[in-house]
């Protein structure tokens, strides 16, 4: 198999990564205790005791011991797994969310061991900083190596659908917006004569037919088969799985209408007996809750004071194109249903809704006054809705809020739409900076929010909070 072959360079990437952490812990060990750059005195954030020089013999243990702790660590974050090897972006979330992780680790075994010499905070500090950009300047030097090398294929599994369906083709869709992903689409292989009219062959060729499933497979060496309908019948679906076991190639299948009833889903026992059970989201735990609210209310503030001269300049272009309220506010149903007034500088006429009553902003919309126009642009109009996080009606983050007049109707036409509400909405989203806002897919725009409800991490907040500032895709 192409992972067996590929091993070798998951191994050499150990090996990179190791002499990268001892470059930084040594280089910080320079920078601490022999360039002269920081000053030694006696204080709260020195633990070395004020001692002007340690020899770096002396920190030989520190070194070798933060070395191994932080090579753990990467381990436990799934940095070495094979499909993320040659992805930048997966590679920097992960090795930040490692050291970042390795720091408390370090600062903690600190107090409970009793190093000689013990160790210093400034060092850890260096320590992490430094290590950082090593093995980050090491990755992306090795990921060139490997795609200059061409051996950027050995990491690639060769996809094909089995039968089509739009589940299908919007995985097609996003695999090809995914530059950066290990799947190369073969084609399809129809699994009835009548799927073959719906198959974009321009983009995917038609490898075939069920009644040479087998054949397909080893000619055309591939590796995953993805079923397009999870609504088959259930000896179908086995028989197809068994197979693919008997060729070796790994079986999926595209849930559809059961999509929110099986995401969540994780193994369980009752006296024994295995059971499927949905579990707490990530933001149901207490402790993330904690730290996300901490996150709200420290970005609003900061966002409050750098956004006050902007609120200012573009509230009065606003009043002297269009004289009257400057904040608008509107109601919109936030976490549990509850209802809030959000705030926004005022966009489009006062009388913008006096005939259509509530409507989605459109392209090239009339009601738009000509600096709301850049405002929506460029989502400044947004900016009023820190007091809003500040508040604890939003976050930062989060699935956009809606309407009620809207939900009213969404609620009954779009499937699973209120689990939505089960977290606060936010100011951005992953679906709003993938391009899902306004009058769009609502479909799509809620398995966005979806599956940032059921994936949401502390630093892909941060992820999408840098990509809402060049998201402009349907921005109007």
């Amino acid at each position: 198999m192409k992972k067996d072959q590929a091993i070798f360079l998951i191994v050499l990437s150990i090996i990179g990564d190791v002499l990268s952490i001892a470059v930084g812990l040594i280089l910080a060990h320079w920078v601490r205790f022999q360039s002269g750059i920081i000053p030694f005195k006696e204080s709260w954030w020195t633990s070395g005791g004020g001692q002007k020089f340690i020899p770096l013999s002396s920190y030989s243990s520190l070194v070798v011991v933060g070395t191994v702790l932080l090579l753990c660590t990467f381990l436990i974050t799934g940095l070495y797994n094979y499909n993320v090897l040659i992805k930048l972006r997966s590679i920097i979330f992960l090795v930040t969310r490692g050291v970042a992780l390795w720091f408390v680790v370090y600062l903690g075994l600190s107090l409970a061991v009793n190093f000689n010499p013990p160790i210093s905070r400034i060092y850890a500090t260096l320590s992490a900083i430094f290590a950082w950009f090593s093995v980050l300047i090491w990755r992306f030097l090795y990921v060139r190596l490997i795609k200059a090398l061409g051996l950027a294929s050995l990491f690639t599994e060769r996809v094909a659908f089995y039968g089509w369906s739009a589940a299908a083709c919007r995985l097609v869709e996003s695999l090809n917006r995914d530059i950066g992903n290990f799947y190369s689409i073969v084609g399809v292989i129809l699994d009835s004569p009548q799927s073959a009219t719906s198959i974009p062959t321009t983009l995917l060729p038609i490898l075939g037919d069920s009644s040479n499933l087998s054949e397909i497979l080893r000619s055309q060496r591939i590796s995953i088969l993805v079923k397009s309908d999870g609504e088959a019948n259930v000896d179908y679906l086995i028989a197809i799985s068994n197979l693919c076991d008997r060729e070796m190639v790994q079986f999926k299948i595209i849930p559809t209408r059961l999509h929110s009833m099986i995401a969540g889903l994780h193994l369980d026992t009752i006296s024994d007996v295995p059971v499927l059970g949905v579990v707490d989201g990530p933001l149901i735990r207490p402790l993330n809750r904690i730290v996300k609210r901490s996150v709200d209310i420290i970005g609003s503030m900061v966002g409050l004071i750098i956004s006050a001269p902007l609120l200012c300049v573009f509230g009065a272009l606003v009043h002297l194109e269009s004289p009257g309220p400057i904040i608008y506010r509107q109601t919109r149903i936030g976490r549990c249903g509850k209802s809030f007034q959000i705030l926004k500088i005022r966009s489009m006429r006062i009388d913008a809704e006096a005939q259509g009553g509530a409507q989605w902003a459109k392209k090239n919309d009339d009601r738009r006054l000509k600096i709301g126009e850049i405002m929506r642009a460029t989502n400044l109009d947004e900016v009023p809705q820190f007091w809003n996080v500040l508040k604890g009606d939003m976050s930062l983050v989060g699935p956009r809020p809606e309407r009620p007049e809207l939900i009213s109707k969404f609620q009954y036409e779009i499937p699973h739409y209120n689990a939505r509400h089960t977290v606060k909405p936010g100011m951005t989203g992953w679906a709003q900076v993938n391009g899902l806002r306004g009058d769009t897919d609502l479909t799509e725009r809620i398995r966005y929010d979806l599956y940032y409800i059921e994936k949401w991490t502390f630093l892909g907040d941060f992820w999408i909070m840098l990509k809402t500032f060049h998201s402009r895709q349907n921005a109007y």
